[in-house]
């Protein structure tokens, strides 16, 4: 399945969401520190709901460990200002779908990185800042699951 990517995620909900949305996917959630939470939090509990025992997530302590353990998947990140739509791709199982943390996004510098394949923007109306993580993520997963023609699911 897929890999969803949390570049130093700050909002325990959206991650409890994403948790509970890679659980019932099937994809692994990577989480790159510093976390703006403790993987304890309430909030992220709350999210998550009981689905935290079937997810897959992965804490990596800097985005260098995170790409020697992924390594050599392709790398999509999810940025407002990239001119790709992320439905133009063909998506394939082991690919990593990256987000940046809330409220800022992806920097420049992560951005410029070598490992990314290629940057993606999901369609909004003009003068909008940018769409919620957690929503961003599930749009980005189901797309790429709906190519593959929801494979594994009932």
């Amino acid at each position: 399945m897929f890999r969803v990517m949390f570049v130093e995620p700050r909002i325990p909900p959206n991650t409890g969401n994403a948790i509970r949305m890679t659980a019932i996917t099937g994809c692994e959630l990577h989480l790159i520190e510093p976390l703006g939470f403790d993987m304890s939090d309430a909030k992220l509990r709350r999210a998550g709901l009981d689905y935290h025992d079937m997810a897959s997530v992965t804490v990596h302590e800097n985005l260098d460990a995170a790409w020697r353990a992924l390594a050599p998947a392709r790398v999509f990140a999810f940025t407002s200002s990239a001119t790709r739509c992320y439905t133009d791709v063909e998506y394939q199982p082991d690919d990593v779908l990256m987000f940046g943390p809330e409220p800022t996004g992806l920097s420049a510098e992560v951005l410029r990185d070598a490992h990314i394949t290629d940057r993606l923007r999901i369609p909004m109306l003009p003068g909008r800042r940018s769409l919620n993580l957690s929503n961003a993520a599930a749009l980005a997963v189901f797309e790429a699951w709906r190519q593959q023609g929801f494979a594994g699911a009932s």
